[in-house]
C-alpha cells in the first residue's frame, strides 16, 4: 500500500485509510474521501502538485500534502 500522491497518472485505487490527524481526516471525509471508495488519478500538474482525482463521479483537486495522507491499494 502507498499514499495517493505516489500513484501514477491513470491509476485506479481503493482508499484503505486516512491520516490520524483529526482535522485533515475530517476535511477529506467531508469531500467524500472515505475508506472503501474507488479513486482514479485523472491529472497531475508538472511538479506533481496539485493532483486531480475522479471520485464518486466528480473531479476533486487535492494538494500533494493532502494526498499523502490517503493510504490506497491499487486495483
Amino acid at each position: 500500500m502507498d499514499s495517493l500522491d505516489k500513484m501514477p497518472l491513470g491509476a485506479k485505487v481503493k482508499v484503505k485509510e486516512i491520516s490520524k490527524d483529526a482535522h485533515v481526516k475530517r476535511r477529506l471525509m467531508d469531500m467524500g474521501v472515505v475508506p472503501g471508495v474507488q479513486v482514479e488519478i485523472k491529472g497531475k500538474a508538472p511538479l506533481g502538485d496539485p493532483i486531480e482525482i475522479l471520485i464518486r463521479g466528480y473531479k476533486l483537486t487535492l494538494r500533494k500534502n493532502e494526498a499523502s495522507n490517503i493510504i490506497v491499494e491499487q486495483l
